[in-house]
């Protein structure tokens, strides 16, 4: 194998050249890449930058790319591909192994307003640029992202509404029952929740809503969602299927081609069920897989997914998968509506932890996910007790 193309200079794509190099592989690689910048992490853009606590060189990813001896091409962006070739904005490329790391783009809605969202460093910069006291912000939607951004925008001073089509905050992730209980955040903030509200459009000074009402703002930001960045592999002949379908081993339908971060589909071995998790840890750890697969290798990418969110003064994290029939039953440690601290317990029908959500309690996240890891089963009456140690709770 004499060249490897990475397509994507996130994160995902940035640690496929550098654990192809760790893999003993000393071909040529070339990395491209639509944005400008140098390869970066995004989980600081929506907290810490957003928040003016850091500055931007420090989300730079720490990567000697001159001595990895890695063909780096800025600001250019795939359009197509067919077998041993990507087709680009600078001309075609061959390829003998071919990595898919494109990641995902944010989804807007209707309407001839600005929309601000946030993806990119220059997304940040010029959101936070136009958060100040006084300022009217709309956030569309009540997720991880939007919860971010009204967190950002409260403290920068700002008249926040935010406009949720879910009857409850996080209800896609966690479920309306777990996430109203977030509900009184917005209001200790001093942001105004609508819930089970739609937009129809978003317009130059504000929004209209499908009821016909108005909200005015002067900034209108969308964290409605991402979806994978695959349209120029329309017609390559590899499958898509929300995103690119992938093995265990992170390989796709193409010989040689592999895909990593949130443009990619995997199996899950332990969760028996296809995910595309678009989350930081998903794009630190795949990367090894997907390397030794294109070198021959047979390593399972396999994890329990995780991810966090800090949000109104709370560290929000979340491990294991809990959508589907695998979760029989739930076990709340701590009581969300008078406890600051709490945690849910997703438990399978034997008892077998299957996922976890943590409201400041980091050590039920760090002991919580590696019970999901090991498949242990769990005592759910002392697991119900906020101050047995979770790991006290596994049945021997």
């Amino acid at each position: 194998m004499n060249q490897v193309v990475v397509v994507g200079a996130g994160l995902a794509g940035v640690r496929s050249l550098e654990a192809l190099r760790a893999h003993g592989y000393d071909g040529r690689i070339t990395l491209i890449g639509e944005e400008r910048h140098r390869p970066y992490d995004r989980p600081p853009l929506s907290k810490a930058v957003l928040n003016r606590e850091k500055e931007i060189d420090s989300t730079y990813v720490d990567l000697d790319l001159d001595a990895l001896k890695i063909d780096w091409r800025q600001a250019v962006a795939a359009k197509g591909l067919r077998p041993g070739v990507v087709e680009t904005t600078e001309g075609e490329l061959p390829y003998d192994g071919l990595v898919i790391a494109t990641g995902a783009t944010p989804i807007r809605l209707r309407g001839e307003g600005r929309q601000h969202v946030l993806r990119t460093i220059d997304d940040a910069l010029e959101l936070r640029d136009r958060l100040a006291p006084g300022v009217r912000v709309a956030v569309i939607g009540a997720g991880w992202i939007g919860a971010e951004v009204t967190t950002a925008a409260a403290r920068a001073g700002c008249d926040v509404v935010v406009v949720e089509a879910a009857p409850t905050p996080l209800s896609a992730a966690l479920g309306d029952d777990a996430g109203a209980w977030t509900v009184p955040w917005y209001a200790e903030a001093g942001v105004e929740l609508r819930l089970s509200t739609r937009v129809a459009s978003v317009d130059h000074d504000g929004l209209t809503l499908a009821d016909g009402s108005r909200i005015k703002a002067d900034v209108v930001v969308t964290g409605v969602g991402v979806r994978p960045a695959i349209g120029w592999l329309s017609g390559s002949g590899i499958e898509l299927a929300d995103g690119v379908v992938t093995d265990e081993h992170l390989r796709t339908s193409l010989p040689g081609v592999v895909a990593v971060g949130d443009c990619a589909a995997w199996w899950s071995r332990r969760f028996a069920r296809r995910l595309r998790v678009e989350h930081w840890d998903t794009a630190l750890g795949a990367p090894d897989v997907a390397a030794a697969a294109i070198l021959g290798e047979d390593a399972v990418y396999d994890p329990v997914p995780y991810f966090w969110s800090e949000q109104f003064g709370h560290m929000v994290q979340y491990a294991g998968y809990h959508a589907g029939p695998r979760a029989a039953r739930r076990v709340l440690r701590g009581d969300p509506h008078t406890d600051a601290k709490w945690a849910i317990c997703w438990l399978t029908g034997d008892d077998r932890l299957t996922a976890i959500l943590t409201v400041d309690r980091p050590r039920d996240l760090v002991q919580g996910r590696r019970i999901v890891e090991a498949g242990r089963r769990l005592d759910a009456r002392r697991l119900a007790d906020p101050g047995t140690m979770l790991r006290d709770c596994v049945v021997a």
